[in-house]
């Protein structure tokens, strides 16, 4: 497949251009790096002291609106939290409902109305999702290793968890997209450690490995089978609230204990528990390679600890992993004895308990010579090597060179496949009704990269009928997108209470030429900041469309139970809302539809007991 060379800053597309520099970038939950090659060798971009390759996965917005990312923003987690935005992979493609049971965790305000919509951070008065605050965290990367490198780099491989779903991949993307990077790759990260030590580069090797990831607050184990070249995950396991940070928490509430103070004596202190965590990251680094540490806190607070002590306290976290490590073997049905590799992933392995542990419930020594931090971006920046075509000896499977999707209310491109998917490959989704009755549903293919349909090329629609009549939400409609390596598609809708089922075939690449498609590509990045507003709006305006059908549902079947000042707020927030949505802000939307669900949430709640109690009465429960 021929390389489409695309110079950004003049607009147009390079017959003649030198190969496009590809990097490798780790998309961490607390630190992020940018990788590339060098004279055959991966190599981990560092900063401006040229000490660590780690950016901390940090976005900070200032009171002068500046956007602070890295170490600069990590500096504000203490003295302004509320603005100060961390962890945010966690929040990636994911809902209101899936960070609900740990929103505390959380410094900062998530919007958490009871919906399917995306999760929204406020940030003062503006509404940011999860993907905009990671395509901050790329641009600084970006800009890191254009600085060192003294050329643009337009082109990227990103890595992700190995249970990452569909969603979580795509926000992926799109976040790269609005960092002004063409994602040409989401790659497993195990599947990249696994790359860095040289392990699946032979077409000819089998193997079985053991990728063990432990970073500052997440815990994962993946199982691989590796065979010509194809990585297949057999399992993953984990614990995302597991990691480094546990056992700086422990040292910490052990320094509190032997200086007589409580457990939770230092809650109020914010300053000073910050100190105290710093030491105690401080604190197990040197214990790694010495047998005792011993400083003096700020409040004249005894901070000694031996290796011992240390290894005592975090043995139970250490056995966690171990039972991870036990689950994920149970879960892939292979013996201890079937895994050839295992490769150490993650900062928090290197403490000295954690590799023999590892170690000795493998049975084997463990690969830990390249730099755990490291080891993912390097494998990505492999993998980046690999498709600009500089390792001849590797086969790269045929890609899919433009997303396919279909069109969802508002006009917007809901992408099913995404572009550069190895073919053949299937995926799917589901979908509902957004009307009560509803009985036919139109779906219309279209294939390329702008968040409006209006902007990507039209392959084909049908209408999907007969589909029971129900309250809107409650049909099942799954839509299928299957890619043969001709190059074929074929999409499949199911309506999965009744059965009902239609489908169609298109052929998806017909009639583009490479210049045409790298036209696409081109609008796509270059567009990407103002179609991701544009996709903001239309998608606040959608969901509070919704909100508003509710409002007026609950009104009239709840009239009897609500008095008129209740009735009142609710029809003026309504009103207000959509007055909002007559508007361009999408901020000002989504203010007023959390103003009208907060109003309303006790109100449902009201409701709903009183509903319960009538249909129980005079029945024994």
């Amino acid at each position: 497949m021929a390389t489409i060379a695309i110079n950004l800053k003049d607009g147009k597309l390079e017959t003649d251009a030198p190969r496009d520099l590809i990097v490798g970038i780790d998309l961490g939950t607390t630190n992020s790096l940018v990788a590339y090659m060098k004279d055959g060798l991966a190599l981990a971009v560092r900063d401006d002291s040229g000490k660590s390759a780690l950016m901390p996965s940090v976005v900070h917005f200032a009171p002068d609106q500046s956007v602070l990312v890295g170490v600069t923003a990590k500096e504000k987690l203490v003295s302004d939290p509320q603005h100060t935005i961390y962890s945010v992979k966690r929040l990636m493609g994911k809902s209101y409902k899936d960070v609900r049971d740990f929103e505390q965790y959380f410094g900062y305000q998530i919007i958490d109305e009871d919906t399917d919509s995306l999760v929204k951070i406020r940030v003062k008065d503006k509404f940011f999702t999860p993907i905009e605050l990671s395509a901050e965290i790329l641009k600084a990367l970006k800009l890191r290793i254009e600085s060192v490198l003294n050329q643009p780099v337009f082109k990227a491989v990103i890595t992700v968890p190995a249970y990452f779903n569909d969603a979580q991949r795509q926000a992926t993307r799109d976040a790269g997209k609005l960092a002004g990077l063409d994602v040409l790759r989401i790659v497993n990260e195990p599947t990249a450690a696994s790359l860095a030590y040289g392990i699946g580069l032979n077409q000819d090797d089998e193997q079985t490995v053991a990728v063990y990831d432990l970073g500052g607050g997440t815990f994962d184990i993946s199982i691989l089978h590796i065979h010509q070249g194809i990585f297949e995950v057999l399992s993953t396991h984990g614990d995302t609230f597991l990691g480094g940070d546990d056992f700086d928490r422990a040292i910490v509430d052990y320094w509190t204990k032997q200086n007589g103070h409580e457990k939770d004596s230092l809650t109020g202190d914010k300053s000073l528990s910050q100190a105290l965590r710093l030491q105690a990251e401080a604190a197990k680094k040197h214990l790694s390679q010495h047998p005792v540490y011993e400083s003096v806190a700020a409040n004249g607070m005894v901070c000694r600890i031996d290796r011992a002590t240390f290894e005592t306290l975090i043995e139970p976290l250490v056995q966690r992993t171990i039972e991870g490590c036990r689950q994920a073997l149970h879960d892939a049905k292979l013996d201890v004895s079937r895994i050839d590799h295992v490769i150490m992933v993650g900062g928090s392995t290197r403490v000295p308990l954690v590799k023999s542990a590892v170690a000795g419930f493998f049975g084997k020594e463990v690969f830990d010579k390249l730099d755990p931090d490291e080891v993912v971006a390097l494998g990505a920046a492999i993998q980046a090597d690999i498709l600009a075509g500089n390792q001849k000896d590797i086969l790269l499977l045929d890609i899919t060179p433009l997303s396919l999707g279909i069109e969802t209310m508002g006009g917007l491109m809901d992408t099913i496949i995404p572009r550069n998917t190895k073919v053949p490959s299937k995926a799917g989704r589901r979908y509902t009704t957004s009307v009560d009755g509803q009985t036919n549903l139109k779906i219309a293919v279209f294939q390329g990269e702008r968040d409006l349909v209006e902007h990507n090329r039209k392959l084909g629609e049908f209408i999907m009928r007969g589909i029971p009549p129900m309250p809107a939400g409650l049909p099942k409609i799954e839509i299928h997108f299957i890619l043969n390596a001709d190059g074929i598609l074929k999409v499949k809708a199911q309506e999965l209470r009744s059965g009902v089922e239609q489908e169609i075939e298109v052929r998806s690449q017909y009639g583009i030429s490479e210049e045409e498609m790298g036209k696409m590509l081109l609008d796509s990045i270059q567009h990407a900041q103002s179609d991701m507003a544009i996709r903001a709006l239309l998608e606040a305006r959608n969901e509070a469309q919704v909100i508003l059908l509710s409002a007026d549902k609950f009104l009239r079947q709840n009239e009897s139970i609500l008095n008129e000042t209740e009735v009142l707020a609710i029809q003026t927030l309504a009103a207000e809302l959509k007055i909002a949505v007559a508007g361009e802000d999408k901020d000002k939307i989504n203010a007023a539809m959390e103003t009208l669900n907060q109003y309303s949430a006790p109100l449902a709640h009201r409701a709903m007991d009183i509903t319960i109690a009538e249909a129980i009465k005079g029945k024994s429960v």
